[in-house]
């Protein structure tokens, strides 16, 4: 790993039908529209779908990580991240983030270490320690 603090970029251009571009330094540009919730097209990425996929992303990332470095076996995982935007005290925010994770393990694998490993993941994601609001993560090993 590089030494700290890393620096990442993005940039958006967008005309008034709504489509925005985001782009990022060697990377494929994404088409983000508002969501139906506020109005938009539906059937584009947005700024609120982008942050859940973030969180997703880095909670399997980290549990790779983490779970390479503890020498647990696995198999897959699946996650998925709900977060609830709400209006509190005049300010619209995301207030919760829901991780839902499925870890597949090899037969005879320690199902409760698996679900610390997870929740250390949870812990460790550097996306999940740069928002605010409720955090709740729901794990499921499953042997197979």
């Amino acid at each position: 790993m590089h030494p700290y603090p890393h620096v990442y970029g993005a940039s958006t251009s967008g005309g008034p039908e709504g489509i925005v571009t985001v782009a990022s330094a060697g990377l494929p540009d994404l088409a983000s529209a508002p969501p139906p919730q506020f109005d938009g097209p539906g059937g584009y990425w947005s700024p609120e779908s982008m942050l859940c996929a973030a969180l997703a992303d880095c909670f399997v990332l980290s549990f790779r990580a983490i779970a390479r470095a503890s020498k647990l076996e696995w198999t897959h995982i699946e996650c998925s991240v709900e977060g609830t935007l709400d209006r509190t005290a005049g300010v619209t925010r995301f207030t919760r983030y829901v991780t839902r994770a499925k870890l597949r393990v090899p037969p005879g694998t320690d199902a409760a270490r698996a679900r610390l490993l997870m929740e250390k993941s949870e812990h460790a994601c550097l996306i999940s320690n740069s928002v605010n609001g409720e955090r709740v993560l729901e794990a499921e090993v499953i042997s197979a």
